[in-house]
């Protein structure tokens, strides 16, 4: 257990202890014993087709039978672009790609080729630790996932951002506009690429929720390196190693959201009656880690022994609520302990009459979270009339999911296609997740994070 001093706000020192593995049931004195109780941009407008259409394939990996380690970065995007031109029917209007770091040193290419053999409109993208596409999800293995999409009557614009550019905290909605190239009218969405190391991504994502208030904002950190300056972002010609690269789209398409975050609450709801900044003081009157000591204390065996390594905050997002379940809560790391004022400092601002509950994640608890959470989309589009179905869809997944958690390949892959609908669905395992809670926008860690578009000219709105 780390241990690290700090400030109260009011300027009393403190010493925050940070949480490992054993860190917050030592503290408590829960044993393991004792627990058996101006931005470049490129914007262009997609010329009239018959209907929008998705195609998504995994290119170069090692077990492929029509691959070899021997075969370029080049040799793959063409022989996948022939199969992309092939099932779309001509070439798209967007290309998105997640390259492994495999292919580190083609990464300057990667957009000439794509441009050579595609000939998009708009291309984004990113280096990947692991890929999701053609139906199946490649952890940590070399490989190149590619997604295009025909896109009638929608309009691309590309956007890259150094962390220096971003606007003040103060700024107008118009700064966020120009910096983006988009005008909040047009009511587009985004797909956000940040590198993890170089770009305060929560910065953007409060502005653009700001400026874009009804606006979908969809997307995921980039990995695949431990080193600053060793990621990529693709962005149409060019390649980045900082900032975050990003895409709005807006006209003949709606983009729906499913945020799987994979926890179920333990314990009662609780108000949080003191708090200062991200440390929780008191929860119902009472000092924030005797609450949490109780909570701990009455779980079952099998519950104690999973409190040692995933523990969570959940934060009620609708306070009009009364009653709560899955998917009412932003869930938050538990960061550490302050024992002198039995506080716990927790990965979220905050704030009195908050409403919050301690949860807990398995394998099995995010699994059923995330049946729930599509189980939910697929109802809400039935009761909203619409016609027109998901026809493409991208996933944003934490690298701690997949075989990982779950001990086997493929799993919100083959959920997603079980509960939702068999279309293509590319992504890749991410350093963070962005997505919307309670309309608002959020980074997540361990999450799910889906996009999926349908056009909007065949009626209902969720």
């Amino acid at each position: 257990m780390r241990v690290l001093s700090g400030y109260f706000r009011v300027g009393k020192r403190v010493t925050i202890h940070i949480l490992g593995v054993l860190g917050v049931l030592g503290i408590l004195g829960l044993s393991k014993q004792g627990l058996a109780g101006s931005p470049g941009r490129s914007k262009v407008v997609s010329k009239t087709e018959k209907a929008m259409k998705w195609s998504s394939l995994i290119g170069g990996k090692e077990d492929d039978e029509k691959s070899s380690a021997k075969q370029t970065a080049r040799q793959i995007i063409d022989q996948m672009s022939q199969r992309l031109i092939k099932e779309l029917g001509q070439s798209p209007d967007l290309v998105i790609a997640f390259v492994s770091h495999h292919f580190a040193r083609s990464y300057e290419k990667i957009p000439g080729y794509i441009k050579d053999a595609l000939k998009p409109k708009a291309f984004v993208g990113c280096s990947a630790g692991g890929l999701i596409g053609g139906g199946e999800e490649v952890e940590h293995d070399r490989g190149i996932a590619l997604a295009g999409a025909v896109l009638p009557g929608v309009k691309l614009s590309g956007f890259h951002i150094f962390n220096e550019q971003l606007p003040d905290g103060d700024a107008p909605p118009s700064e966020w506009e120009k910096i983006v190239g988009v005008e909040s009218s047009l009511n587009p969405s985004f797909i956000l690429l940040p590198d993890p190391f170089s770009f305060r991504i929560e910065t953007l994502v409060q502005g653009l929720d700001y400026a874009f208030a009804g606006s979908v904002k969809v997307g995921g950190l980039a990995s695949g390196t431990n080193e600053p300056g060793r990621n990529a972002l693709f962005l149409n010609d060019d390649v980045y190693s900082e900032g975050m690269v990003g895409l709005s789209i807006s006209g003949n398409v709606v983009v729906d959201t499913v945020v799987a975050q994979g926890c179920r609450p333990i314990g009662k709801p609780l108000s949080v009656t003191a708090c200062q900044g991200n440390i929780l003081l008191e929860l119902d009157g009472e000092p924030a880690i005797g609450v949490l000591k109780a909570v701990l204390e009455d779980l079952a065996p099998q519950d104690q022994e999973l409190a040692r390594n995933s523990l969570f905050l959940g934060v009620v997002m609708d306070e009009f609520k009364t009653d709560f379940k899955c998917g009412d809560f932003l869930i938050r790391n538990l960061v550490g302990l302050v024992p002198e004022a039995g506080a716990i400092v927790v990965g979220e601002l905050l704030r009195q009459g908050r409403t919050v509950q301690f949860h807990l994640r398995d394998a099995a608890t995010s699994s059923e979270d995330l049946k729930l959470m599509l189980n939910n989309y697929r109802d809400r589009i039935k009761l909203s009339g619409a016609e027109a179905q998901a026809q493409g869809a991208l996933l944003f997944s934490c690298l701690g999911r997949g075989k990982y958690l779950y001990g086997v390949r493929n799993h919100d892959s083959d959920t997603f296609r079980e509960m939702v609908a068999d279309v293509p669905l590319t992504g890749f395992f991410c350093n963070g997740e962005i997505g919307p809670v309670g309309g608002t926008t959020f980074l997540h860690g361990y999450t799910s994070s889906f996009g999926l578009f349908r056009a909007k000219d065949s009626g209902g709105s969720l």
